[in-house]
């Protein structure tokens, strides 16, 4: 965070201080241009992924009813492909203002994975995979400095801001995992193929993105450009739905409990939240009879980081 901060005063005033000098020679009309491309990011930072109902992010393997491996399980939703348009004003042959409207769909990502040989291990353990995908809508406001046109080549670099408007992360998880128990001993008697789509909402947030690019001119008012563009974000969640919920390819999810559909995000858990963690009182995942399942689920704030570096390529129409 620090260096995206240091990156971003540094590039400023380097513009700041190029747009107060420049030459009153440079005569070039104010004009308005329009861009359009595609991009391709790679992660350039990995972090822990967040509890995915209530499993950590953690890849582990049972062998005879044995844990035999383990692995954290890192990652970003940075790596993923970008469509976008984006409305450019020059104020003059140096500096100029950007405003991009951007279209996001991250690569999957496994958040948490167990793998067993055994339907069921002695300690309760099944094997599955949670699979998760962030798809955005984001606005992108950015100050631009144009270094001068040499033989149809234009270089610029940019800094601004990433500002999400619509978005969300979907994790689907696929489990072969018990779905009917012994009302005495709680013991299971029945296993089936269990699929579950959740959609995370995130809270507001801000980015901070810059990059280096350049244009050439292939016709009066048309160029193709290139960009090497770095961002940075995290998202908060706020709150998890879950929208699919199959027993062996049936719809179950009218079986599921608002506090098992519904979660709410929050800083701290207590006594009074609604997570039989904290509260005994409350939804738990198992089972109706309780005394809070008509509200949504209590758990804890996380984040995931959308970091990555990405090559656009695309082509500009100017006016």
């Amino acid at each position: 965070m620090k260096k995206s901060l240091l990156l971003f005063g540094l590039l400023v005033s380097t513009m700041t201080m190029v747009g107060q000098t420049a030459s009153t020679a440079d005569s070039k009309p104010e004009t308005w241009y329009f861009k359009v491309g595609g991009s391709y990011f790679m992660q350039t930072a990995a972090t822990e992924f967040p509890t995915v109902g209530g499993n950590l992010p953690l890849n582990k393997t049972y062998v005879g009813g044995k844990l035999v491996s383990e692995k954290s399980v890192t990652g970003s939703f940075g790596e993923g492909f970008r469509t976008g348009i984006t409305a450019g004003y020059r104020f003059n042959t140096r500096l100029g203002v950007e405003l991009g409207f951007n279209y996001y769909s991250s690569n999957d990502k496994t958040m948490a994975q167990t793998t067993s040989d055994l339907p069921i291990t002695p300690s309760g353990v099944y094997s599955f995979k949670s699979v998760g995908q962030i798809t955005c809508f984001d606005m992108a406001p950015a100050l631009v400095l144009f270094l001068g046109e040499h033989k149809g080549f234009e270089p610029y670099t940019k800094v601004g801001i990433l500002v999400p408007i619509h978005g969300d992360l979907e994790i689907t998880s696929d489990a072969y995992a018990p779905i009917a128990f012994n009302p005495s001993t709680g013991a299971p008697v029945a296993f089936g193929n269990v699929h579950s789509v959740d959609e995370v909402k995130p809270n507001p947030t801000v980015g901070f993105m810059a990059a280096l690019g350049t244009s050439y001119k292939i016709a009066k008012n048309i160029s193709l450009f290139a960009e090497l563009e770095y961002r940075n974000f995290t998202v908060h969640g706020d709150t998890k739905e879950t929208t699919e919920f199959t027993v062996n390819g049936k719809n179950a999810l009218a079986t599921r409990t608002t506090a098992q559909i519904h979660t709410n995000y929050v800083d701290k858990l207590d006594v009074n939240s609604n997570n039989p963690l904290f509260n005994p009182n409350t939804a738990t995942p198992d089972s109706k009879d309780t005394t809070r399942p008509n509200d949504a689920m209590d758990e804890l704030s996380s984040y995931v980081g959308i970091s990555g570096l990405g090559l656009t390529f695309g082509a500009k129409f100017s006016l």
